[in-house]
């Protein structure tokens, strides 16, 4: 797959010392009692738009920008990843040893395994447990419309509507392959008060991606009132956000073979209108359309052995 790289990317060097003891982990609190929200960018080293958003957000908040209550924090996660980019091989550094992004089950993060990403995560760990609300900034391999990941609870989905950006929200369980941050223990428990939101805010490298991750930051900060409105008001945009609709996820298609090949590229968010329609081979087994109007979410053009291949939806009734 050819890659158009249309982003700069940050240099985020001058953020490694921190403030809190953990590289790259920075936090800024009020007198003033609140929640204790975070903005969290570069799960995966190659998706560049978070790095943008929490580059630009920190020098704001260095040049004086007011936290009016609570707590904000700012993490960039997968530093090695993002450091280990080559424009020549852009796909590369997604991550350095495994997904940052399927380790987030206590089982895992308790385990005698050891990489990259899990020793970064069980860094990061005892901060996640101090956050309340957690924004996660990434961003996907093909063009398409960015889109909320809500997980499976109603919190989730409340969250995704309060933010109200971007338009298409998805209610989701995740991926066989490893529990996500945003499900991360209390995050992904519908009896806590805790929350997450993961934004997918575009293609990787698409010219707008960084500008769609700022304004979600925005729109996130405002609903928890955690920083000056009047600095917030000024940089959100003028235009009044489109309704937004809700794509709950029907099936989840793991790619169980190496010999896996789409009968041809899928567009993210295309409908496929008839029941059974084939999409893909796996092996030897064909793979259709689960029922009518199928909502094609997220498809990866090359997924490999155990990975989601794409997933199955229905947009919901108003």
């Amino acid at each position: 797959m050819n890659a158009v790289i249309e982003t700069q990317f940050p240099d985020i060097r001058a953020w490694q010392a921190g403030n809190t003891g953990v590289p790259y982990v920075w936090r800024f609190v009020s007198e003033h009692a609140g929640p204790h929200v975070c903005v969290n960018a570069l799960v995966h080293g190659n998706e560049v738009c978070g790095a943008i958003a929490a580059d630009w957000l920190l020098q704001e908040l260095h040049a004086g920008v007011h936290v009016r209550q609570g707590t904000l924090s700012v993490v960039f996660a997968n530093v090695d990843a993002y450091h280990s980019f080559d424009p020549a091989k852009p796909f590369d550094s997604r991550c350095v040893d495994e997904d940052f992004n399927r380790l987030w089950d206590v089982a895992t993060l308790e385990s005698s395994r050891d990489s990259r990403e899990l020793s970064r995560a069980r860094e990061l760990r005892p901060f996640y447990d101090t956050v309340d609300h957690l924004l996660d900034l990434h961003s996907m391999t093909e063009l398409a419309p960015p889109i909320a990941l809500a997980g499976d609870t109603d919190k989730g989905l409340a969250l995704a509507r309060s933010v109200g950006v971007p338009q298409h929200i998805l209610v989701d369980s995740g991926h066989v392959a490893g529990k996500r941050l945003r499900d991360y223990v209390e995050f992904g428990d519908p009896q806590s008060a805790r929350s997450a939101l993961l934004v997918e805010c575009g293609q990787h490298w698409e010219a707008a991606v960084g500008a769609v991750a700022r304004q979600v930051v925005l729109r996130f900060l405002s609903h928890f009132e955690v920083i000056d409105m009047h600095w917030l008001t000024g940089r959100l945009d003028a235009g009044v956000p489109v309704a937004q609709r809700v794509v709950d996820i029907s099936t989840v298609i793991t790619v169980k073979t190496a010999e896996f090949r789409w009968v041809r590229p899928l567009r993210g968010l295309e409908v496929i209108a008839e029941l059974g329609t084939l999409i893909a081979m796996d092996g030897e087994v064909a793979v259709r359309t689960a029922h009518a109007h199928a909502v094609m979410v997220m498809p990866v053009p090359n997924p490999k052995l155990g990975q989601t291949a794409v997933r199955m939806g229905r947009f919901r009734s108003p």
